[in-house]
């Protein structure tokens, strides 16, 4: 299986919301995690985890439930956090002025040979050396 999108963690918690506002978003969601050319990384599962169950969260879900997901996400590739992704990622925040936690998601990306990042979180089109974000949920 090869990944030629990363999803980042405001898909994953799309996709698990119950909130009647966020509806059409978690349908999005819900049909890019159907997919079979999807990829994430371990920070991205991390992140998912600790807001999906954050009790100041009113729509959290129990540990089952997100352990549950997070296992199902282990089957299309992952990026592992390791030294050289954390050098890359040093260098794209650098290169392009952005925090480092969305320049690893960039590098995770890159890693897994992605040539694009879905996310709401990032400027939708921008290319980040040969890695471009897309808004699924309607970026302009």
């Amino acid at each position: 299986m090869t990944a030629k999108r990363f999803v980042d963690t405001n898909v994953l918690l799309y996709a698990v919301s119950a909130r009647p506002e966020e509806r059409g978003k978690s349908e999005i969601a819900q049909s890019i995690l159907e997919a079979d050319d999807i990829g994430t990384s371990v920070q991205v599962l991390q992140e998912f985890y600790v807001q999906a169950t954050d009790p100041a969260q009113g729509d959290r879900i129990p540990h089952e439930e997100a352990v549950r997901f997070v296992q199902a996400l282990c089957e299309f590739p992952v990026q592992d956090l390791t030294v050289e992704l954390f050098r890359s990622a040093l260098s794209t925040k650098h290169r392009f002025q952005i925090a480092y936690w969305d320049a690893a998601v960039i590098e995770a990306a890159r890693a897994l040979g992605c040539d694009s990042v879905l996310s709401e979180d990032l400027s939708h089109g921008q290319d980040y050396g040969g890695v471009r974000v897309v808004n699924p949920f309607g970026g302009a």
